[in-house]
């Protein structure tokens, strides 16, 4: 029982810590590191608060040193996954019956370990087990991560507090239920925030969690499953399952209960799960919400007035770094003539130079792929691109996968604009240009727009103010994150909320109250506090 009506601290997004040279934090980070490469690990599957060990194995290794496993963890299937189901069916009530203040305690306080104690565990583990720069996941595991605790309890109050209008002689209020039944997270390999903010923003919300972390991130999961424990999360609110995305999908899919899924990963994958549950859909209880993330070919296009300096710095930070593994991250770009040499030698110049090799380093920018299926992927398309008529390498191009799965920023330069590399997701390291004639500015932000499925982020670049509107209305659906004058990755939580439509995704919002409604059902109550105590209305009298 709640006495108060409470206001939760106000958040502020997390100062990004820079681990310049000499710094303590530097150093704490790397014997960090140090000490989890010194320590295999293995990792259970986590249901109804135990550790659950299935003996069928998988092992994680850092991509940039994949001989070096870091640990073995355990993979589930049915019966894993409907032990996970029943408890957090069991768990339900009890979690959403506490009062919104206590659940939001819970990650106010995940928030504040994973700033102190959790901090370099969390960020080491994702640099090792994702192949993340210091920076990359300092502004992931940490940064973003604890902007979502913070945030999202400050938008669930913000929520609580809408309440419809009551006339005279009543009081209308409006309950913000949780789900009826359990929330399905299934996390990507690529942004640990990500998979931590999955399976707990329902869970702020009062629902219970069955987690399919990507078998590439669950090093990292492991430890988020440390936090949530330390952090006072009661027992079945999450319950993570590893396993492969058949093994534990499926039967998740199936189950009557199935109230939601919070999801974030390839197109194909959410395309397949929603026509499961479309085809499940007489068995549920009720309807569940789809919420889905699912990638991007995002672009730049830039006009004639646009700074080329700042064109091609935004061109390889927003391509380039982690690897080009980011939904938002730049891979089609499109330069107009008169501003092409300029770019095109500061990419061949600034390209050339950039360090990349083991994370631990800290001078490099970049590290590996996250695996062998895609190192393969981007070595065939820039093979591809070799060998074409329509495209040429103007920069990398090299790929090495002796000792880890290392691909160079690769620049494509293609006079096809529906060129393979300018419609698909690669997800890697391979930027694509194309060179248009300056006149044909209008004429190209239309082929922009008609070019890929996507429509998650996108970027211009002009000085000219009616050339930058040209583009906000033209390209007003091909993205759901638009930049003006800037890279069109980075999105700060509660500055620039993250989604996009189209073949990208539902379009929630995460980062913003917008994804908590996902994961509420409101219910109307009004109170009439002197009914009526006859059922005759005045119209119904006699004329006299």
């Amino acid at each position: 029982m709640s006495l108060a009506l409470s206001r939760v601290p106000v958040p502020v997004n997390e100062p990004v810590r820079g681990y310049a040279p000499g710094t303590a934090e530097r150093a704490s980070l790397k014997r960090a590191l140090a000490d989890l490469s010194a320590n295999r690990v293995e990792m259970p599957l986590v249901i109804d608060g135990r550790d659950v060990h299935t003996g069928r194995m998988g092992q994680a290794v850092m991509p940039h040193r994949h001989a070096h496993v870091l640990g073995t963890f355990h993979q589930g299937g049915a019966a894993e996954v409907d032990a996970a189901i029943e408890a957090a069916l069991r768990a339900r009530r009890d979690w959403a019956a506490l009062p919104w203040e206590a659940r939001a305690a819970v990650f106010l306080k995940a928030a504040d370990l994973l700033q102190g104690p959790y901090r370099d565990v969390l960020n080491a583990a994702t640099m090792l087990g994702q192949s993340k720069t210091c920076h990359q996941a300092e502004i992931d595991s940490a940064c973003e991560l604890i902007d979502f605790f913070r945030f999202n309890v400050a938008f669930y109050e913000q929520l609580l507090r809408e309440q419809p209008q009551s006339s005279p002689g009543m009081w209308n209020r409006m309950e913000h239920r949780p789900l009826e039944g359990f929330v399905f997270a299934v996390s990507p390999f690529n942004f640990t925030s990500i998979a931590g903010n999955l399976p707990t923003a329902p869970a702020l919300c009062g629902n219970t969690v069955v987690w399919k972390p990507a078998s590439t991130a669950v090093y990292s999961a492991h430890f988020l499953m440390k936090l949530f424990k330390e952090a006072g999360l009661p027992d079945g609110v999450i319950n993570l399952v590893t396993g492969s995305g058949a093994d534990v999908g499926d039967p998740v899919l199936a189950h009557r209960q199935l109230a939601g899924v919070h999801f974030t990963g390839s197109t194909p994958v959410f395309h397949r799960m929603w026509r499961t549950v479309g085809a499940n859909i007489d068995r549920y209880a009720g309807y569940p919400r789809l919420v889905g993330e699912t990638g991007g070919k995002d672009f730049i296009v830039a006009h004639a007035s646009a700074d080329p300096v700042a064109l091609a710095t935004a061109m390889i930070r927003g391509a380039f770094e982690y690897q080009g593994q980011k939904c938002s991250a730049a891979s089609r770009a499109y330069v107009p003539d008169t501003l092409w040499p300029q770019v095109r030698d500061a990419l061949v110049a600034q390209v050339d130079g950039i360090a990349m090799g083991d994370v631990g380093e800290f001078s490099n920018f970049m590290g590996a792929v996250i695996d062998a299926a895609s190192f393969e992927k981007q070595r065939s398309a820039i093979e591809e691109a070799r060998s074409s008529p329509d495209a040429s390498i103007l920069v990398g191009g090299a790929c090495d996968d002796s000792e880890g799965w290392f691909v160079r920023p690769t620049v494509i330069v293609t006079t096809n604009p529906a060129y393979r590399t300018m419609c698909e997701e690669l997800f890697g390291p391979v930027l694509t240009v194309h060179v248009y004639q300056a006149p044909h500015w209008v004429e190209t932000l239309d082929v922009v727009d008609r070019t890929s499925p996507y429509a998650l982020t996108g970027a211009i670049f002009a000085q000219d103010r009616y050339a930058i509107e040209q583009g906000l209305d033209r390209l007003r659906n091909a993205a759901g994150n638009f930049y003006i004058n800037d890279k069109p990755t980075g999105a700060v939580v509660g500055q620039q909320p993250f989604g996009g439509a189209r073949a990208s995704g539902t379009n929630d919002k995460a980062g913003s109250l917008l994804n908590l409604l996902r994961w509420i059902s409101p219910r109307s109550i009004k109170e009439t506090f002197v009914p009526p105590r006859q059922y005759a209305y005045p119209f119904m009298g006699e004329d006299r």
